[in-house]
């Protein structure tokens, strides 16, 4: 299975590029992409500032559709990877579980989508795509209707109910981004909070 990183370069709210944030002096980026290289045999980090990221050892490949947000990062990892199924998250979740991605990927073969699903709705930006799923993507983009769960439409969708999802990740804060100063803070609190319970 592939791994695709998206990371879209400076965002609005943060007022910087979100993949360079640290946590406990890691940025995001290196913390991703490590997981991803244990998790993955191939790793594709769609971006369109490929100069930021020579340090990473991995694929790196610009959007085909330009200024089409996660769903033109999908599909241009989606189009580039050399396996049939691809893994896809954002560079800025910091509590990514690898037990529950394992889980999911071993649920892929039989899918064209493997995508959780909590309380606060699919979580398409932590799911599972096949290379099925191509061409319709690409009618939406062409389309300009660029929702991530449009490409669902037609296609075999295994949904993970959050008993599940719980049963790896009691809180889910696999499912936690970072998009303002707030989450940042957040995120930071959780983790301080998970120390003190370790020790």
């Amino acid at each position: 299975m592939t791994g695709i990183i998206l990371s879209g370069g400076k965002s609005s709210r943060m007022g910087l590029n979100k993949a360079f944030l640290e946590i406990n002096g890691e940025r995001l980026i290196d913390r991703t992409v490590k997981l991803f290289r244990q998790l993955f045999s191939e790793v594709i980090l769609v971006t369109n500032e490929p100069l930021l990221y020579l340090d990473q050892d991995i694929a790196l490949v610009t959007d085909i559709y330009k200024g089409k947000g996660p769903m033109g990062g999908l599909y241009s990892g989606l189009f580039y990877a050399s396996f049939d199924h691809a893994f896809l998250c954002a560079c800025d979740i910091p509590y990514l579980n690898v037990e529950f991605i394992r889980y999911m990927t071993g649920k892929a073969s039989e899918y064209d989508v493997v995508v959780p699903e909590t309380a606060d709705g699919f979580h398409p930006l932590h799911a599972i795509y096949s290379r099925r799923c191509l061409p319709s993507i690409k009618s939406l983009l062409i389309r300009d209707r660029l929702k991530m769960t449009g490409c669902f439409k037609g296609m075999r969708v295994l949904y993970i109910p959050e008993s599940v999802i719980r049963s790896f990740d009691p809180e889910c804060r696999m499912f936690l981004n970072i998009n303002t100063e707030q989450d940042l803070q957040r995120v930071l609190e959780l983790k301080h909070k998970s120390e003190g319970r370790e020790v």
